[in-house]
């Protein structure tokens, strides 16, 4: 493989987009398709939670300051709803981690960050409130889920997914449309 500074644009393109779109095989199984379950999970669950119950959507983006906090709820909540998804499923994985490693940045930034410097926009039921303990505490799952989510994009779905079964069906694909795979 060339190094990335003595690729064409074209060939940069097809990288990433090999990278993006294709499975890896290298990774465990298992561990892959547990990390895939749980935090697609939590992203569905959020999402969904998000259309269900206005103070867990517009409500709380309305309190927090965000503008548009209805239209922006309902969009983050189909990011979450369909990324969590296509994770579960194991489908574009690595494409759909992406937007929800934003998505987790942008709620660290938004919500917990603040608790660092006094109260934050949130109401924090008990001790420690404010400063580092509250920040750690408080932001917890929100550290653990990009964190996983570049787990996938780095490993990609795994054999026990939607991925693998579309790039086996490509390469059978190819396979069988080689002339020197015809039997003569």
């Amino acid at each position: 493989m060339k190094p990335m500074n003595s690729m064409t644009p074209s060939e940069r393109a097809h990288s990433l987009t090999t990278l993006l779109l294709r499975p890896s095989i290298r990774q465990p199984t298992r561990t892959t398709f547990l990390v895939r379950l749980a935090v697609g999970g939590v992203f569905l669950s959020s999402g969904l939670v998000k259309f269900l119950f206005d103070n867990q959507g517009p409500g709380r983006f309305a309190k927090i300051g965000l503008p548009a906090a209805p239209q922006l709820a309902h969009f983050v909540g189909g990011v979450e709803v369909v990324g969590g998804a296509l994770l579960i499923v194991g489908l574009f994985v690595r494409l759909a981690a992406l937007p929800l490693i934003i998505d987790m940045l942008v709620a660290i930034a938004t919500t917990k960050l603040p608790l660092l410097f006094g109260v934050g926009p949130e109401p924090v039921a008990a001790p420690p409130k404010i400063g580092f303990w509250a920040f750690t505490y408080q932001a917890r799952l929100d550290i653990t889920m990009p964190v996983a989510c570049v787990f996938l994009v780095s490993v990609g779905a795994g054999l026990w997914s939607l991925d693998a079964i579309l790039s086996r069906r490509r390469w059978e694909g190819r396979l069988m449309s080689d002339p020197r795979m015809a039997g003569n």
